[in-house]
């Protein structure tokens, strides 16, 4: 996808908010924790010490990943309710149950990315339109219902 992965300026500035809080005040409570590991004696069955060192290891990938994502992203208009888009909020139908989802990158509970299945099929389809899920576990169809 030319210009990296597509967010919503919301969407972004989430990440941005994450990212803030990962580089201030969440990695002074890791080095903190470290340097307090450290007076605890020998280095080598420092149980706090090497908690602490991969806890700081796993906090600077995930910066390391939101800033990637950050300066890849391609920031697109929030998408209105004539079609499916980045950031719309749709409502479907389909195998017997309704289903309320976000169309988001950024990810979280009752989002689908617009890379999956479900997203892919929907971006760029309008109001009423019965859609094609291509699955890991088979294809299924949904209507959209509502597009905000």
């Amino acid at each position: 996808m030319v210009g990296g992965e597509r967010l919503t300026e919301k969407q972004a500035q989430s990440l941005r908010d994450e990212l803030a809080a990962l580089e201030g005040p969440r990695r002074e409570e890791v080095v903190a924790a470290i340097k307090k590991a450290r007076e605890f004696g020998d280095l080598s069955e420092n149980f706090e010490y090497h908690a602490a060192k991969n806890e700081q290891g796993l906090l600077e990938a995930r910066i390391r990943n939101l800033r990637a994502r950050l300066d890849g992203a391609q920031i697109v208009a929030d998408a209105g309710c004539d079609e499916v888009g980045v950031g719309s909020v749709v409502d479907i139908e389909g195998n017997g149950r309704s289903m309320t989802i976000e169309v988001s990158a950024v990810g979280g509970a009752g989002t689908v990315s617009p890379t999956s299945p479900l997203g892919s099929a929907l971006l760029g389809r309008k109001l009423g339109e019965t859609v094609e899920v291509q699955a890991p576990k088979g294809a299924w169809t949904a209507t959209i219902k509502k597009i905000s």
